[in-house]
């Protein structure tokens, strides 16, 4: 499939705190080094379960370790109080919320990176050993403007056009925005497996978690009609099927989580379009046999 950038837009994902990278440059000291680090995730969150899938797609269980978190974080200024301590010894006098993900040194005991996408870079390209690439040579344009068409053209158009209160005319804009997103994808996934071919790559994971987003969070605040022309790209909701059996991605899709984490953040009025569940993602999941070895719960 040959993705077309979008305009730049503010992403929506907070700043990160930290945003060290592993290999990048040896003055930092961040050498990869199997079992030197360790990743923090809620894979409620769509960056936590965005590093979950590729985690898994890469067979990282022995060589990075992952720590996963409560669905729901657990400060009142909505981070989680099992990071506050990393935090806290990786900046002096940290006063922010202590968010996920989070990829710690455990030789250091401190945070490298709280930055999604470099994090998922630097496991696939420092850690991969030999897997299938998932950023393939020449082809990192293309995943770029995947991440921007899912950030922008899906989630940010579903947030505007189930705003509360939002104005008819901005509504109706922002769903033509995101319908004509999806057209284009679905025309690209008629032709193809995968976003650029044959093979899955970090174009994939993002679509993946930009769809499961829209169909168990944004999907609530969105009338019944919008959510039937969304339903009506047969091959993309058949992709996101196809995937969602893959072990590697529905072993992490923690539908109550997403959901208790939903209710606890979104303070948005719900349409009727909650009501109609485009893909019955339990079903055609593999969260129910999900084994996690060298893997810390707190």
């Amino acid at each position: 499939m040959s993705a077309t950038p979008l305009a730049a837009h503010p992403s929506a994902r907070p700043a990160p705190a930290f945003r060290g990278r592993i290999g990048r440059d040896a003055r930092s000291g961040h050498y990869a080094v199997p079992r030197r680090y360790r990743l923090h995730l809620s894979p409620a969150d769509p960056d936590g379960l965005r590093i979950a899938v590729t985690h898994s797609l890469l067979g990282l269980d022995h060589a990075c370790p992952v720590t996963f978190l409560p669905a729901v974080p657990d400060c009142p200024d909505g981070g989680h109080c099992a990071l506050r301590p990393l935090y806290e010894a990786s900046a002096h006098r940290y006063t922010g919320p202590a968010l996920a993900p989070v990829l710690s040194d455990d030789w250091s005991g401190r945070i490298v990176s709280t930055h999604g996408p470099d994090i998922a870079r630097d496991l696939a390209r420092h850690f991969g050993g030999g897997r299938t690439s998932l950023y393939p040579c020449g082809r990192e344009s293309e995943i770029e403007a995947v991440e921007r068409m899912c950030a922008e053209g899906i989630e940010g158009a579903a947030q505007r056009a189930g705003a509360a209160g939002a104005e008819e005319s901005r509504s109706t804009e922002a769903l033509g925005t995101l319908l004509g997103t999806l057209g284009v994808l679905d025309r690209g996934l008629g032709s193809q497996p995968y976003l650029l071919g044959d093979q899955i790559s970090a174009a994939d994971v993002e679509l993946w978690v930009a769809l499961v987003q829209l169909d168990t969070v944004h999907r609530h605040h969105l009338d019944a009609d919008a959510v039937r022309r969304i339903a009506g790209h047969p091959a993309l909701w058949a992709y996101a099927r196809r995937l969602a059996a893959h072990p590697a991605f529905g072993a992490h899709l923690d539908l109550d989580g997403v959901n208790r984490r939903h209710h606890a953040r979104c303070q948005g009025l719900e349409a009727a379009g909650s009501a109609v569940q485009i893909l019955d993602w339990a079903a055609h999941s593999t969260s129910g046999t999900r084994t996690q070895p060298q893997v810390r719960q707190v």
